[in-house]
């Protein structure tokens, strides 16, 4: 027999009944013998001491997950071809890819503050032009022309080059048309529609980009949760912008926050180039462990952006659209933007015709449902990843979470027709924008696992 002391400064985790089970200091006693025989073995290296060597060939029952030494003893584990280790919470949240879909959280936060701010500014704007309120209608709606070109194309090149790039092109040309929109307003009323233009136009890549990145990034029991930390930060904007809004025209006039957000962009883009990469694989800080666990709970091998042949720059548009999956997701998406663009771009109209309260407080009222939405997609998320952990099929859990999304706003919006104040309106808005992000884990999800090598083309489809 032969026994050894583990160093209480480095814990090891043994895994024990599905769990891994923390452990600072124990006292090891290990037999060259075993009375029965195990399929379960891992094999050891070599175990050292001064005093002699003691040549160990199994352990039964257990898994290290860490090499640990003593001042006299050291163990090298052989690495576990066949799996790797679930990352714990810490793990998770301070891992690099979960770096990565914070920034592209920032991203779409800022996406829709530059698409919000219209939304804030035209009540002035139309008060100051004399425009009605269905021109003013046409001046917001200018976004969506640039917005319906761009998705497609965008997702196109999301899917060959890779987010990286294509979603630092897309942040610097949109926000360099917010930066211009003072300018363009006080040149002509063509030149502020095509800004707004091509504000949408850049835009449309945000969304193709965000779902490569992550389709990329994370497997496929972590998506939904990376989904809802994308979308949290794409909620937030809208909040953002509607609070800040018009806090900025009260101290810079009516174009400041167009100034802000813009110079927020260019600044966003700077971090974004230096700090991230397209795939795991490419990117210069991310650990051994890490990128192992990425690449080995992916189905399918990761897409190299530097691999891609020329053949590939076309999508197979035919064999896509003749798959019901896809028209399934088109008809959701559909349905979903439908009710967020409109409920997006006339809540502070709604509130101030409506309840003829003034834009401020329109503006606090509109950007509490999307401050809940923020929060409520990541329970979403949480909950689906949940599903498939525990067995639920991936195509069940999707259409849990896409019936909730659907069912419960569309029940949420007909109670809003009856809000005969305010306070009112904005609660049943909150529960019907709250509800709304579990299509998150539905169909928005569901992009990257019927079609991942062209998620982005079909998200702009």
């Amino acid at each position: 027999m032969s026994s050894c002391s583990l160093s209480p400064y480095r814990p090891i985790y043994v895994h024990i009944n599905n769990k891994f089970i923390g452990i600072k200091s124990i006292n090891l006693q290990f037999s060259s013998q075993f009375p029965y025989k195990s399929t379960n073995r891992k094999l050891f290296r070599n175990v050292s001491s001064n005093s002699g060597s003691v040549g160990l060939r199994t352990i039964v029952g257990c898994r290290v997950r860490t090499g640990v030494s003593s001042n006299d003893k050291s163990f090298d584990l052989a690495p576990n071809e066949d799996e790797a280790l679930a990352p714990n919470f810490l793990e998770f949240i301070t891992s690099e890819r979960v770096k990565v879909v914070s920034m592209l959280a920032l991203a779409l936060a800022l996406c829709n503050a530059d698409r919000v701010v219209m939304s804030v500014a035209i009540v002035p704007l139309s008060l100051a032009h004399g425009w009605s309120r269905s021109f003013s209608g046409i001046v917001q709606s200018s976004f969506l022309w640039g917005y319906l070109v761009s998705p497609i194309a965008g997702g196109t090149l999301v899917d060959y080059y890779g987010g990286k790039i294509i979603m630092a092109w897309g942040v610097a040309l949109w926000s360099l048309a917010t930066f211009l929109t003072p300018w363009a307003a006080d040149t002509s009323l063509l030149a502020l529609l095509a800004m707004r233009a091509v504000v949408g136009l850049a835009e449309g890549v945000a969304l193709p980009a965000m779902n490569n990145m992550v389709a990329r990034w994370f497997p496929q029991t972590e998506r939904a949760r990376a989904v809802a930390i994308a979308m949290g930060g794409f909620t937030s904007g809208n909040a953002i912008g509607l609070v800040l809004s018009p806090i900025l025209m009260s101290q810079a006039g009516i174009f400041g926050p167009f100034v802000i957000f813009g110079l927020s962009g260019f600044l966003w883009v700077l971090v974004w180039l230096s700090a991230t990469s397209s795939t795991p694989d490419r990117h210069p800080q991310i650990s051994k462990y890490e990128l192992e666990y990425i690449l080995r709970e992916k189905q399918k091998p990761l897409l190299m952006g530097n691999k891609h042949k020329p053949a590939t720059v076309i999508p197979p548009f035919r064999r896509l659209l003749s798959k019901m999956p896809t028209w399934s997701i088109i008809v959701a998406n559909a349905m979903h933007s439908w009710g967020f663009f409109v409920i997006l771009s006339w809540m502070p109209i709604y509130f101030n015709f409506v309840y003829h309260i003034d834009l401020r407080q329109a503006s606090w009222f509109s950007a509490v449902p999307w401050s809940v939405m923020a929060f409520t997609g990541y329970l979403g998320g949480l909950l689906s990843d949940m599903l498939i952990q525990r067995g639920t099929s991936v195509t069940l859990t999707r259409k849990i979470l896409q019936s909730i999304g659907f069912i419960a706003p569309g029940i949420a919006l007909i109670g809003l027709t009856a809000a005969k104040s305010p306070v009112m309106a904005s609660a049943w808005l909150t529960l019907a924008i709250g509800m709304k992000s579990f299509s998150h884990s539905g169909f928005l999800v569901n992009l990257q696992e019927i079609a991942p090598q062209y998620s982005g083309v079909l998200h702009g489809i």
